[in-house]
């Protein structure tokens, strides 16, 4: 395995950063991996992370549900139930948000049931999966081919939403690919990004231990106003901010596993659980994932011509 550092911040370009804590890859290698932290716009970073070509080996383990859809397990049980409720929420959310019921592209879909109950739902959708073993699972589920390789495949301004779910964390270079992404929406259309909070109460309950940590699988670690900043800098504005609930619950869950090393905690992680979603709902909405709902920034006004 080859590491390699971070020199300068895909956000602000800032090239100084602090030490922030280590944390360890629980799931699969249980290795240990700096986080640090840039000392300008205050984004968290993997920083060393493992290269392009060994980073793939942190996903393969059957106990990564987002690629594998294992039924092994408490926690993979519980994930299951709980993504029937969010997926529901999402296709709902579209409804919502865009202007019409038209295309979507799920960016990183996994094994595809967003794709597949917004497919059911009445939309035109497209799913981008890097991984082997979940695109073919995400295309057992949505009955149709799922994408890899270039996002140059698709048109430009052909989707009507862009969907990231927990997915933006795991790029390696944010800003070509939001780049590229902004290209294929449609002049009207919208971004919706969801990740973990790294300002969330049980974010900072359990420091290290924060399962939603998840390096080195995770290689940036957002926060509302790091979200806010990297939008700017693609010319997208902010059109709302909505939390997702069950995670604090899911999150903490696995956070007391990985603090216990046994599993349980069951009783534990509902109180923790319900204690950040109480605690963000009184301050500032900081809850333990939060999806961010954003859309072209308006152009600037044309001059009036001098007379």
């Amino acid at each position: 395995m080859s590491n390699v550092r971070v020199e300068q911040c895909p956000i602000c370009g800032n090239s100084e950063f602090r030490p922030k804590m280590v944390v360890e890859d629980y799931s699969v290698s249980h290795e240990s991996f700096a986080i640090t932290q840039c000392t300008a716009c205050s984004l968290l970073l993997t920083n060393p992370r493992p290269d392009e070509a060994s980073l793939g080996r942190y996903y393969e383990s059957p106990a990564y549900i987002s690629h594998s859809d294992t039924h092994q397990g408490l926690i993979n049980q519980v994930y299951k139930v709980a993504r029937k409720f969010t997926v529901r929420q999402k296709v709902a959310l579209l409804a919502r948000e865009a202007p019409r019921r038209g295309r979507v592209l799920d960016y990183g879909c996994g094994t595809g049931y967003f794709l597949h109950a917004a497919k059911e739902a009445g939309w035109q959708v497209a799913g981008f999966e890097p991984n082997d073993a979940a695109r073919r699972l995400a295309e057992q589920n949505t009955g149709q081919p799922i994408a890899h390789g270039e996002l140059s495949q698709f048109a430009p301004a052909s989707f009507d939403v862009i969907t990231l779910w927990h997915v933006l964390e795991h790029i390696l270079d944010l800003n070509a690919t939001l780049q590229q992404l902004v290209t294929l929406l449609k002049p009207d259309g919208i971004l919706v990004i969801a990740v973990p909070n790294a300002e969330s109460p049980d974010a900072q309950y359990y420091r290290e231990q924060w399962a939603a940590y998840d390096v080195p699988r995770h290689l940036y670690h957002f926060t509302s106003k790091t979200v806010d900043r990297l939008l700017g800098k693609h010319h997208l504005q902010l059109r709302r901010t909505l939390p997702m609930k069950l995670d604090a619950f899911y999150i903490s869950l696995l956070s007391e596993q990985y603090r216990a090393e046994r599993d349980g905690g069951i009783l534990a992680a509902l109180r923790s659980g319900y204690k950040s979603n109480r605690q963000a709902g009184q301050n500032g909405g900081q809850y333990s994932s939060l999806i961010f709902v954003a859309e072209r920034a308006a152009p600037l006004p044309t001059p009036p011509a001098a007379s």
